[in-house]
């Protein structure tokens, strides 16, 4: 990863910090093992720091990835095509953006044409992009039904994330199996409840 972290809810960084060199962060790793009450320094650890680096690297490579570029291709040969397209229970993992543990579940998206389709396995990535990165719940669902309508300007869209959030299973309440659900509609699913309907519809077979 080359650019630098942000919390900014937009598809791509608007504040960002100066980034660490590799060797700050390492430093920083071992200050928190240290902190935990652990020795950064024992032979269990010493590769610790530089393990995490690369973790983080792929936990949070969202932050190198534009929305733009994935959602660039549409297909317009779909014989007419214009009625729902869903693609259900996509599998997603990220970060709090407050306490830094995962929450995870699947999130379901589905627009309606407008001037083409665009790949299934984009809506995947577009997902993934976002995920990637520090997040809440809510921010996540709104920046990709906003990436969505911006980029492939739909008749309307629909998205669903049902998640468990590992800041109340882990600490804090600790009510492992707890699951919160978030939801936004756009242009027609948002103006005609029957739409609605037929999401939930078929998000439930």
């Amino acid at each position: 990863m080359d650019k630098p972290l942000s919390s900014s809810s937009s598809s791509k960084p608007t504040t960002p910090a100066k980034r660490p060199s590799r060797e700050q962060a390492a430093e920083a790793v071992k200050t928190l093992i240290a902190w935990g009450g652990d020795n950064p320094d024992r032979e269990g650890m010493l590769d610790t720091p530089n393990r995490v680096l690369d973790a983080y690297g792929e936990l949070f490579a969202g932050y190198d990835e534009d929305p733009k570029e994935i959602l660039g291709k549409t297909f317009k040969e779909v014989s007419g095509y214009d009625d729902i397209v869903l693609v259900k229970d996509i599998p997603f993992h990220t970060h709090c953006e407050h306490h830094m543990v995962p929450f995870f579940g699947h999130v379901h998206i589905a627009y309606l044409p407008h001037d083409g389709v665009v790949g299934l396995s984009k809506l995947v990535r577009l997902t993934n992009v976002f995920a990637r990165r520090f997040q809440t719940q809510e921010n996540l669902t709104a920046q990709i039904i906003d990436a969505i309508n911006s980029n492939l300007n739909p008749r309307g869209a629909a998205i669903l994330i049902e998640a468990e959030h590992m800041c109340m299973s882990m600490r804090g309440v600790r009510t492992p199996g707890t699951t919160t659900i978030t939801q936004r509609f756009t242009g027609v699913f948002a103006e005609e409840h029957a739409y609605q309907k037929r999401f939930f519809a078929m998000i439930d077979r």
